[in-house]
């Protein structure tokens, strides 16, 4: 079989391997016979929530299933961003935590995420064990018609949510801001207005109608030009967009400016210093980071440690370091005292919060870095041949390193959820770069692409 786990759990395309209900099946049972190895007992118990793609329901009665045969007892919470299943697990003091979700990707996928019961999402060699277990099948002949698990629906799961994630700025009053947040008509579409708005600020709310085939549609974290017409329209003093899980968040200034993950972290890591909050002066980061970040951090006497690209990679850094703060460019961003996972509207809410303490507009904020010019482009390929044997490839690499120098950077890896290789060219001039990246991808193209 080939492998199912990526960079984040499980993804693909609906009802296409590895996205189908008996995998899904399988994994439910694989996943409890793992945890209950481990743990040296039977009676565990599972956290499962989901996105609001249609598709949602077909992984969810199939894991629930194969939990339940295997005697675990479930509690499904229903649409409700990944981060609040990571709280969850740990709140409802549950063994495992199960996400539904393709995070980003269009509504015609889906995938599965799972946590432990510290609300960590699991290491590699725990995703290979569980790997395994699906490859060889689960004897559920053992837990007979008795024994066998049963599931819960849990009604107040969003509720436990909202009031954990305004605890995160001690309940700070927001009166007087007026915010534009995008739902990406997913996961968030319930929680997060009433997240800002029973804080005091003035919300006003786009894409927050799914219907199970919308969500990402040409809105969210993908596409910030749509809060930054409505910032603009509302005279807002910011914008706030999630994607379809609600663990990631890109944010509009009150003048249309972009601000991404990179500028979010620089602006809470220069502040969590100044207030004695950023244990050992040290925040982690991608590889994808801008050049910029590192320069403000250099300034600021912050140190950068560096991580594989995944919002889980970032994490096994900052519990290796001890650093409280950590993120991606993409916008998943971990404040390690408050959350163990990427949490869109917790990110948002500490910068609400330092918009207020500071009293100043977040365009003034966002300058305490400069930002590098970066190209990003995305190259559908039929199979991922390693790139150090691609002889064309590696000679586009190799000019494009040359021209840049000390001066910028270039970085050429697959996805770890899609059947694409990303690659991304920094430098100081943006035609230059440009041209550069469309050379690499030539190569690519020429070389494996669809």
């Amino acid at each position: 079989m080939r492998k199912l786990f990526g960079t984040d759990g499980v993804r693909g395309q609906s009802n296409v391997f590895p996205m189908t209900a008996e995998i899904a099946l399988r994994l439910g049972q694989a996943a409890a016979a793992v945890f209950q190895r481990r743990l040296g007992r039977k009676d565990i118990t599972a956290v499962i929530g989901k996105d609001t793609r249609k598709s949602g329901y077909i992984f969810e009665y199939a894991l629930v299933s194969g939990l339940c045969s295997m005697g675990v007892d479930v509690y499904l919470v229903g649409p409700i961003p990944t981060p609040a299943i990571s709280h969850l697990t740990k709140s409802f003091a549950a063994d495992l935590g199960i996400v539904i979700s393709a995070s980003h990707n269009p509504a015609e996928d889906n995938g599965i995420k799972l946590f432990d019961r510290e609300g960590f999402k699991l290491p590699d060699e725990f995703e290979e064990e569980i790997e395994s277990f699906i490859n060889s099948g689960v004897d559920t002949s053992r837990v007979n018609g008795v024994g066998v698990g049963k599931a819960h629906r849990i009604d107040d799961a969003s509720g436990r949510y909202i009031e954990y994630t305004k605890n995160s700025i001690k309940n700070m009053s927001l009166s007087g801001l007026k915010i534009v947040l995008d739902c990406a008509n997913g996961a968030a579409y319930k929680v997060a207005p009433l997240i800002f708005r029973e804080l005091g600020a003035d919300v006003i709310v786009l894409n927050n109608n799914p219907d199970g085939t919308n969500i990402n549609l040409e809105c969210g974290s993908m596409y910030p030009g749509v809060i930054r017409a409505a910032v603009l329209g509302h005279n807002a003093n910011i914008g706030i967009a999630l994607d379809g899980d609600a663990d990631r968040i890109i944010m509009v200034d009150e003048k249309g400016n972009d601000v991404d993950g990179d500028q979010i972290i620089a602006m809470c890591a220069i502040d969590m210093k100044k207030r004695g909050k950023l244990n050992g002066d040290k925040v982690v980061v991608t590889v994808m980071s801008n050049i910029g970040f590192d320069i403000a951090m250099k300034d600021n006497g912050i140190s950068v440690i560096k991580s594989k690209v995944g919002d889980r990679y970032v994490v096994e850094e900052m519990r290796n370091s001890g650093a409280m703060l950590g993120g991606e460019q993409s916008g998943h961003i971990i404040f390690f005292n408050r959350s163990t996972t990427g949490d869109g509207a917790l990110s948002a809410l500490q910068v609400l919060a330092l918009l207020k303490t500071s009293d100043k507009p977040l365009s003034e904020l966002a300058k305490c870095m400069t930002l590098f010019p970066q190209v990003l482009k995305n190259v559908p390929v039929r199979d991922k041949r390693p790139i150090e044997k691609m002889l064309s490839v590696c000679a586009a690499i190799s000019k494009a390193n040359s021209a840049l120098g000390d001066a910028g950077r270039v970085l050429v890896r697959y996805s770890g959820t899609e059947n694409k290789c990303r690659v991304m060219v920094e430098g100081r001039d943006v035609n230059e770069i440009s041209e550069l990246a469309d050379g690499i991808v030539a190569a690519i193209r020429e070389e494996v692409g669809e």
